[in-house]
């Protein structure tokens, strides 16, 4: 029995994720794997009332499935497969990813793209240069495909 490999993409709202998204969908088409979308919410702190940090949680998944769903008939579109949808709560994405990745065997490849401006890669691209791709017990590949590519070179990579 053979599992269907995972591309996993960190969606944000950066204009990169796109690209990311593109690159995975293609890739995931010709490999016969399928999209795993991850979006990564910031704890609801709010110390005083438990209703309150209870509904601003609520709130912040709502706007999270809501933003996945946005990509996803892209992604049926490209792939022929709706993708997964991961939503975490995390301090950062770089902590998600490492919970997702640790929990998720089937997860066999991270995408990212990097940002073009110049404020460098971007945040998680900078980490995962800095620190590695050790994540916890396992090591996954990365994929990091220039923010910038355009469908015709994407077409031609993947």
């Amino acid at each position: 029995m053979s599992v269907r490999r995972k591309f996993l993409v960190v969606a944000d709202d950066t204009a990169e994720f796109q690209t990311a998204l593109r690159f995975a969908c293609r890739r995931a088409r010709s490999t016969g794997g399928y999209v795993a979308l991850l979006r990564v919410i910031q704890p609801a702190v709010f110390e005083h009332w438990s209703g309150v940090r209870e509904e601003i949680a609520r709130q912040q998944r709502q706007e999270a499935e809501a933003a996945l769903q946005q990509s996803a008939e892209f992604v049926q579109t490209e792939t022929g497969l709706p993708p997964e949808f991961l939503i975490h709560e995390a301090d950062s994405p770089r902590a998600a990813l490492r919970k997702v990745l640790t929990e998720d065997p089937d997860i066999k490849i991270v995408v990212l793209a990097a940002a073009t401006g110049r404020g460098g890669p971007g945040p998680l691209v900078g980490a995962i240069a800095k620190d590695g791709v050790r994540f916890g017990d396992r090591k996954v590949p990365i994929t990091i495909v220039p923010g910038d590519l355009t469908d015709a070179e994407i077409a031609d990579l993947a």
